[in-house]
């Protein structure tokens, strides 16, 4: 097959103004992946922005940044495990007392791993979906409730996977966890509207950043990238674009949907 003419990735684009004089919060934002960049997005289109991730050194560094590169807006920050009830909720709390109210929620925390179900143990069947699924529900449970008194309405992104619709050996646990994040952004999106709240999803396949590299062989993300429609990773970026356009205005009749940014959906 030849190379694509979008095997190359194009510059990032500038922000539009998508989310001017919106609130955002994003959790796991800490660090090099889709977390920061969505944060860092969400800050071009015009918002103001609460990061939060459990790793206090990494959640400063993330902000030094983010304020030096967006010194006229608000760049909150709050430590949260989102393995903890009691953090998530008062994740929500903060958010509010930082920003004013919360315009988006975007649930990005997950852990994966690679493991053979024979070798499995339930600890670390346990704690991928933890992190990856039920911190989305606490989340988004805390949302909603903030959302079910608030006079304005709101949008919630969770963060899937392609995993979530297709097959790949030693990620049972978090090809689960990431379809249960799938179907619990359709279920809770139906409930939601009664409070004027979206829920959509992006399943991305793989965006390459320094983190992945320290957990994935660079030939399984080699192997990877070679089977997407471009032959490359996505940027970090592009995700990101992707959920700044799903928390926008630009997509007020879009709910309940997981977005592939990918050719590889099944």
């Amino acid at each position: 097959m030849n190379a694509s003419p979008l095997s190359t990735p194009p510059e990032e684009i500038p922000g539009h103004g998508l989310l001017l004089g919106k609130k955002v919060v994003v959790t796991a934002a800490a660090g090099t992946g889709i977390g920061f960049a969505s944060a860092r997005r969400a800050l071009l289109e015009g918002a103001d922005v609460l990061v939060s991730d459990f790793h206090e050194r990494r959640l400063g560094e993330t902000v030094e940044k983010l304020v030096l590169e967006f010194p006229d807006q608000t760049v909150a920050q709050t430590v949260c495990d989102v393995s903890k009830t009691d953090q998530v909720n008062e994740l929500i709390d903060v958010a509010v007392r930082e920003l004013g109210q919360i315009d988006v929620l975007i649930n990005n925390a997950g852990l994966g791993g690679e493991t053979p179900i024979v070798e499995m143990t339930d600890d670390q069947w346990d704690r991928v979906l933890d992190i990856t699924l039920t911190s989305t529900f606490r989340a988004t449970r805390a949302a909603l409730r903030y959302f079910a008194a608030a006079p304005h309405n709101g949008v919630i992104v969770n963060n899937a996977s392609v995993l979530g619709w297709r097959a790949q050996a030693g990620q049972s646990h978090y090809a689960a966890g990431k379809a249960g994040v799938m179907a619990l952004t359709r279920c809770s999106a139906v409930e939601a509207a009664e409070y004027g709240v979206r829920i959509n999803a992006v399943a991305p396949s793989i965006a390459r950043h320094p983190f992945l590299a320290k957990v994935t062989s660079e030939e399984l993300l080699d192997d990877l990238a070679s089977r997407e429609a471009y032959g490359r990773a996505a940027e970090v970026w592009e995700i990101a674009a992707t959920i700044a356009m799903l928390a926008s205005d630009y997509t007020t009749y879009l709910t309940g949907e997981i977005v592939s940014i990918s050719s590889q959906r099944a």
